[in-house]
This record gives C-alpha cells, structure tokens and sequence, in this order.
C-alpha cells in the first residue's frame, strides 16, 4: 500500500539501490574513514582526484541537493541524480561509472586495513577500541587490550634487509590471526606494533594468550637462523582495573610492554648464570627471586626483623592482623607497631608507584599487585586473600626483570583498606 504524501513509491535502479546502501553503510563508519573511503569512490567512479576533506564535502552536498530537489518537485530524488547534478555543477564530472560491486569491496577493505599485514590499521583500531570499550562500560564486561612489538626488530631490518623485516612482520601477522576468537580483533598500529582487542577477556586470558602467542611466534622464526634474538614482546591493560579510559588503557599497556622490553634486553646482556652476590646497597637489578630465601617478608621493621630458616613453620598466617612478630619475641604490645632504627637483613625495592603486578597460581590464574620486592620475599596487595593459598607459584612482571617464576610462601596477611596486603618469602 503506497504511503500518504508519496502516492507513487520510486522503484529504485540496481545503481540506485547500490547508491543508496553505500549511504547506510557510510553512516556507520568514523569520520576519518569516511573521507578515506570516498576519496577512493570518486577517483574510481568519476575519474577525479579530490582530497579525503574534498570527498565528505562532494558527498554532504549531493545529501543537501538530494533533499532541496525532493522538496522542490514533491517526491522523493535519487541519490543518483543529486550526486551526479553536483559533480556537473562543479565541473568534475568527465566519466561517469558505477563501481561494480568487488570495486567497492576492496575499497572498504583498503580503507579499514593495513596493505602488508592484512590486520586493521590504526584508523580501525582507534574507532573499533572506542566502540568496545563503550559497550563493556555498558554491559559491565571486562575488556583487554595487549599491544606487542618486535624485540630488535630494528637490527633485523639493519641486517637483512627490509623485505626480510617485511616477511617477519607477516609472520607475526599470521601468528595472531591463527589465534584468536571470532569476537577478537587484530591490528597493525605501527611499524612493528600490534594490538589485540580481546572482548570480554580478563588478565589471566590475556596473559595466557599473549604468552601463546609469543612462544609460537618463536617456533615460527626459529628455522630462520636470524642470528638475532627477535621476540615478539607483550603489554596488557583490562577494563576497568587498569582504567576506564581508552588513552589510560593504552598507556598502560605500553608501560607494561616497556618493562618486559627492558628486562628482556637486561637478560640478553647477562653473563652465565651463577649466585648473585649480595649487594651492600639496595639495587634494583640485584633483586632476583631465584637467590636463596633466608628471611620473610615483612611490611615494617618488627623490634626483632632477623627470621630463622625455620620461621615458615613457626607463623601461621592471619588475616586482617598486623604481620605476625618472630617466634622469638615477646607477646605483641602497643610499641610494636612503631619503626625502629633496626634494618631488614636485606632492603626492599619499592615498586607500589609501578604497574608491577604477579600471576599466581597453575592454570587459572589471579592477579595481584606487586608492592615490593627484594631477596628473602615479596609483598603483593590482592583484594581476594582467600583465594591465596599457604604455598603457591607466581610469575613476577616488574619494571627490572623479566618475567620470573617463582615459588611463593605466605608469611602474614594484612587487611589495608579495601584490599589485603600478603607478605610472602622465596622458596626454593
């Protein structure tokens, strides 16, 4: 049944009706992409060159005239025919072609993607991020962002060439598209940077993949014989414990993937492993959790710091109390409390201004905070204590080593606000 005020409802052409889902389809994509897309359109469908500014403008005024025709004559234009009156009013038009349908396929894929890797470019990620991160704020889902770049890959172009750095940047392409899920995303955000927009994942599924990730990409070059230790590094983020914001995600994730980057390159300058001496000053790079565990870990000085070997026995932990006092001393008393000019056996990093943070556990893992660390212990801040057993492994990520696995026992529990502080000794 015809519609009042529109006796004779148009049928449209097939270029009409082409004309007409190009504009819907338009209308769903940024700006930026837009100007892209229709820049490629008028080159390929009228033999002009315009700008991507040129292109929104031609395509916002056959919009205009399509509107004022409609008004004028009292039925509705085609697009067509108003696209077509303001490319002759302007005299741009010389050929007049309708792209045919793959034309305009790969014009939509060229505009949203990157011409070596295949993955979305940085335009996509820049408005796909944006769109995600807006429907996790409204549906309460968590969302996880991991950004990698290639370790040295700078010394690989310098050696061999750019078509060998070309061919490993596909490679790591291949790498992430083999791996995700239909609901994932890949991108290509710089020269050797990547990013994963992973839905609905938390930070032990973004960890565990990236880690995945980064082990195949190394069996894939493995048979290259690179001479060159190329490695595809990893940083994460997830909404909302790391942020809420798309740049603070972001930032995040690149200083995550600074601190791996930074120990890895420690690591490679490292002579053979042996014991670590002991340091007589606090030093960051001295703080490896593979040394011998001789001392728990504690928040503040206790009057007697000094622990036996046998402490572990001796301290039951305690939730939301105060770190238990050595099997030596006297019962707890006020003064207790205070700082003494006493010092630990051995100092502690503080890495609470950091975004150090430990997976724990075997195959599901948690995630906890990274307050300090040093030779005899660890302190992690988590706001689920239960889940912590009396005994556990860890994989610590801070700003001067590698990741480094380490087995774990719980010393003392401490309730601090919202969250628990845990003090946890090395264990061999």
């Amino acid at each position: 049944m015809a519609q009042t005020g529109e006796p004779n409802p148009p049928r449209w052409s097939a270029e009409e009706s082409f004309l007409e889902l190009l504009r819907d389809t338009l209308e769903l994509m940024d700006r930026g992409s837009r100007g892209q897309f229709l820049q490629r359109f008028f080159r390929a469908m009228a033999q002009i060159d315009v700008t991507e500014t040129q292109g929104l403008d031609l395509w916002e005024q056959a919009q205009a005239r399509r509107r004022d025709l409609s008004e004028s004559i009292g039925k509705r234009v085609a697009l067509q025919a108003a696209l077509v009156d303001v490319l002759a009013s302007t005299g741009q038009l010389r050929l007049p072609v309708l792209m045919e349908y793959e034309d305009l396929r790969k014009l939509q894929i060229n505009a949203a993607t990157d011409p070596l890797t295949g993955l979305y470019n940085r335009r996509f990620f820049d408005d796909y991020f944006e769109k995600e991160l807006n429907r996790s704020i409204r549906y309460t889902h968590k969302l996880a962002l991991v950004v990698f770049d290639l370790h040295r890959f700078k010394e690989v172009n310098d050696r061999f060439g750019h078509p060998q750095g070309d061919a490993l940047l596909q490679m790591a392409a291949v790498t992430l598209r083999k791996s995700l899920r239909t609901s994932d995303y890949a991108f290509r955000i710089g020269g050797d940077e990547f990013a994963l927009l992973l839905p609905q994942s938390d930070t032990e599924q973004a960890a565990t993949l990236a880690r995945r990730l980064r082990a195949a990409y190394a069996s894939s070059i493995e048979p290259l014989n690179l001479g060159v230790p190329l490695a595809l590094d990893y940083g994460l983020a997830v909404y909302p414990e790391d942020g809420e914001l798309q740049e603070v995600l972001i930032r995040v994730a690149d200083e995550r993937l600074y601190q791996l980057k930074n120990g890895t390159r420690v690591a490679d300058r490292a002579p053979a492993p042996g014991p670590a001496p002991r340091p007589a000053a606090p030093e960051p790079k001295q703080a490896a959790p593979e040394s011998k565990p001789v001392a728990a870990e504690q928040k503040q000085p206790e009057p007697k710091p000094e622990v036996a070997e046998e402490k572990p026995k001796a301290a039951a932990p305690a939730p939301t109390v105060t770190p238990p006092a050595v099997a030596a001393a006297p019962a707890r008393a006020p003064e207790a409390k205070k700082v003494t000019a006493e010092q630990r056996r051995w100092e502690r990093v503080s890495l609470a201004s950091t975004h150090a943070y430990a997976l724990v556990g075997e195959g599901v893992e948690l995630t906890a905070r990274v307050l300090d660390l040093g030779y005899g212990g660890v302190a992690l801040e988590t706001s689920r204590p239960e889940d912590f057993g009396e005994a556990f492994h860890a994989v610590l990520h801070v700003p001067i080593l590698p990741p480094v696995r380490v087995s774990l026992r719980r010393v003392y529990t401490m309730q601090e606000g919202s969250s628990s502080r845990i003090g946890c000794s090395f264990v061999i």
